[in-house]
């Protein structure tokens, strides 16, 4: 007798309504349990801080300006009472810097770089190592270890290593018969900044080998198979079938690749403190030297404000993309023919 009534052999419809509502409880229970950290650090942190960047960049003001207020709440409102309101004056003088839009060149050409360096690392180490084979589980360590490390660790191991007479200029050395001392760092120019970004390769190539074989490993056996059947190799496969199947993963691991190296400040800062000069000054080195160095929060908040509607657009680019290749994919999905 089982615990549910059944009429001719099917359920009881009461019962079944049951089981559908408390179904419906644990789906809503389940989503509240997701949302409300979100919904908590979005009310009481995330909230207050836009707001605040959002008057400080209409209203200049200084650190200096706080007075001498005691406790906090006094000092806190002294912020406000000490502002004086300049309306677009400050967003004016950000879109005419010509200095932040070179650190906006700058942080994308690091990232455009560093996301094909990862992507074509991250796919081709996927492509060797999605298929199963003795000792698999070893390189899955040694692959994704660089991924663990502490970004500001590879930033002064780098340091280390890159140094004018450090070990990577000795090796050179001894291999070419020749005397070796470049300045992988302190050469000025788009040198300083292509170095770091081959540390951001190492870094985070493991991130585009995970997203890669996990797409890999997904992909449906049977198109594989017959075409191998019909004579086709493995290259045939891989760019008629596999790479096509592919297309918004790869899409995936772009996209979340190139909002991240956008992002990249541990690195940069640890190693050059966007020198020299200004060679390595990205967007978060420059907002960082402007808001925490020159103590200009207002400058800062703007120029906080004019990334974060940059990153938006390209944020809604590349959801714009991703719904494009999913809907390409499951138009080839319905396009095969219906088994009857």
């Amino acid at each position: 007798m089982t615990a549910e009534a059944t009429v001719n052999g099917q359920v009881d419809p009461p019962s079944r309504a049951r089981r559908e509502v408390t179904r419906t409880q644990g789906i809503r229970r389940f989503k509240w349990a997701i949302l409300a950290p979100f919904l908590l650090l979005l009310l009481f942190i995330l909230v207050p801080a836009l707001w605040g960047q959002l008057f400080f960049s209409f209203f200049q003001f200084s650190v200096y300006d706080a007075g001498d207020a005691t406790g906090f709440l006094s000092y806190f409102l002294s912020y406000y009472t000490a502002s004086e309101f300049v309306g677009l004056d400050i967003y004016r003088e950000v879109f005419t810097d010509g200095r932040f839009g070179n650190a906006i060149l700058r942080s994308l050409g690091f990232a455009a770089g560093s996301t094909i360096g990862c992507f074509i690392l991250g796919f081709g180490l996927a492509l060797l190592m999605y298929r199963p084979f003795r000792g698999q589980a070893l390189y899955y360590v040694f692959f994704i270890l660089p991924m663990l490390t502490v970004p500001i660790v590879i930033a002064y191991t780098g340091e280390m290593i890159l140094y004018q007479n450090g070990p990577l200029n000795d090796m050179l050395s001894r291999i070419s018969g020749l005397r070796v001392e470049f300045s992988f760092l302190y050469s000025g120019g788009i040198t300083s900044l292509t170095t770091i970004m081959f540390l951001e390769i190492w870094n985070w190539t493991p991130f585009t080998f995970i997203i890669m074989m996990a797409g890999l490993a997904a992909l449906p056996k049977e198109p594989q198979e017959a075409a191998m059947i019909l004579g086709a190799g493995r290259w045939r496969i891989f760019r008629e079938i596999q790479l096509p199947l592919l297309r918004p993963v790869i899409m995936l691991a772009i996209i979340l690749r190139f909002l991240e190296a956008m992002a990249e400040f541990p690195k940069t800062w640890g190693l050059l403190q966007g020198g020299p000069g200004s060679a390595t000054e990205t967007i978060p080195v420059y907002i960082y030297i402007h808001t925490w160095q020159f103590f200009d929060l207002s400058y800062g908040a703007a120029l906080s404000y004019v990334v974060l509607v940059l990153m938006i657009g390209i944020v809604l680019v590349g959801i714009h993309l991703l719904r494009r290749e999913k809907k390409s994919l499951d138009d080839l999905y319905m396009a095969r023919p219906q088994e009857n």
